[in-house]
């Protein structure tokens, strides 16, 4: 099968969207199909080009057997709600071109991934002019998002936004997206239950597994076996809630044997460093490349996975995934009643959102109890493996796009 993806985020960008993009494709690849990629340059999640690319040339390359064709992005320096539209509308545009010429290529399936909805527009026009199934692949809602984070706050171009939103959703052949929570979202949007896909984000368990003996990091950032490391990876950005760490940190920086480790990049990171200056109790870590990311992960006696409120069932972490393959427990900040919350339930401890006393409570709690950090780890790994397979996952998506190909 000739299967045609765009998406703005792929390899060699090493968490978020790109991850699992680069991963599918390459997967995909080698079951057999015939897979090319429309994307833009790496930027993610530092927000700034990666080295040895441009971000104003097209460019064509081959990664693991897929052919990546690179369009130009806007990245800026700063963001704001103005600029990150402008910011995606620029590779929506850029990337029409690409898509145009693909069309003689005769995919039998385009799909376009979910931020930015943008793209979307141009996919299905495509799709419909070339005769081809087209699939939208939702990882975040980025509009809902959007208004709800306060990033945009128009009403009337919410109303417009959701509406254009909606049409799609509902003229697209399938839409897919990771959890049971955003499936409900899609249901409200009013897209027939026929054309939904639950297509959740996976682990490769061979990768990322609990280590035998400890962390090689603890050691390299001399750390002492009695401390207890809180661990957050990922991006280190503004829809995180990553705020309400430092303040528990703060709370609780006479205690010597709790170490609040923060890995990661992003568009928050020198203001969150700022407002933590001064703690001892804070290591700020570069992101660590994929090959010691098992190490990386082990490190944590606890992971953090901090949301805010008005986030939690627009958004799945992509992060969760490995958190739970690595056998450690999770402490986060969600409501009950959530999906992570649910995925939570015998795997970690939730404390509500922006509340920081009951942050440090749990801290403090699981810092204290071995017992219970091991029986949440081991839960952790086995719902990992039960659940979250690599090749579970992308085998279902396979036998999807066939059963889609065929009608």
């Amino acid at each position: 099968m000739r299967i045609l993806i765009n998406t703005i985020n792929y390899h060699p960008e090493l968490t978020g969207v790109g991850k699992y993009s680069g991963e599918m494709a390459e997967w995909l690849s080698k079951k057999g199909h015939d897979v090319r990629v429309i994307t833009a340059p790496p930027y993610y999640p530092e927000w700034s080009i990666g080295k040895g690319y441009s971000s104003f040339r097209y460019r064509k390359e081959i990664i693991n057997g897929v052919r990546v064709l690179r369009c130009p992005l806007y990245v800026p320096l700063k963001l704001s709600g103005l600029k990150r539209i402008i910011h995606l509308a620029s590779f929506a545009i850029s990337s029409l071109p690409v898509l145009i010429s693909q069309m003689f290529w005769r995919p039998n399936v385009i799909m376009t991934i979910e931020p930015p909805l943008l793209s979307a527009p141009f996919v299905w026009l495509i799709s419909r002019i070339s005769k081809t199934k087209c699939w939208l692949h939702i990882q975040d809602f980025e509009i809902d998002a959007a208004f709800d984070l306060g990033i945009l706050n128009s009403k009337w171009l919410r109303s417009f936004v959701l509406y254009i939103e909606r049409w799609l959703m509902r003229n697209f052949d399938i839409v897919s997206t990771i959890s049971n929570q955003m499936i409900d979202k899609l249901n409200k949007k009013g897209v027939l239950q026929s054309k939904q896909v639950l297509f959740p984000n996976w682990v490769d368990n061979d990768q990322i597994f609990p280590l035998q003996s400890a962390s090689p990091f603890r050691h390299e950032l001399d750390i002492k076996d009695t401390t207890k490391v809180f661990l957050y990876s990922g991006n280190i950005g503004e829809k995180q809630g990553l705020e309400s760490i430092i303040e528990a940190a703060r709370s609780i920086a006479a205690n010597d044997n709790i170490l609040f480790v923060m890995c990661g990049s992003g568009s928050a990171l020198s203001r969150l460093k700022k407002s933590a200056y001064g703690l001892n109790n804070v290591m700020w870590l570069p992101l660590q490349p994929v090959e010691r990311l098992n190490d990386l992960l082990s490190l944590a006696d606890v992971h953090l996975l901090p949301q805010r409120p008005d986030a939690a069932d627009l958004v799945m972490p992509s992060k969760l995934t490995g958190m739970l393959a690595s056998g450690k427990p999770i402490l986060a900040t969600v409501d009950k009643g959530t999906q992570i919350a649910t995925v939570l339930e015998n795997t970690g401890v939730i404390v509500p959102p922006s509340n920081v006393d009951r942050l440090v409570h749990g801290v403090i709690d699981l810092s204290n109890n071995d017992d219970l950090r091991a029986e949440l780890g081991k839960n952790a790994r086995l719902y990992a493996i039960e659940n979250l397979s690599i090749d579970v996952i992308l085998e279902r998506f396979n036998q999807a796009l066939h059963e889609m190909n065929k009608n």
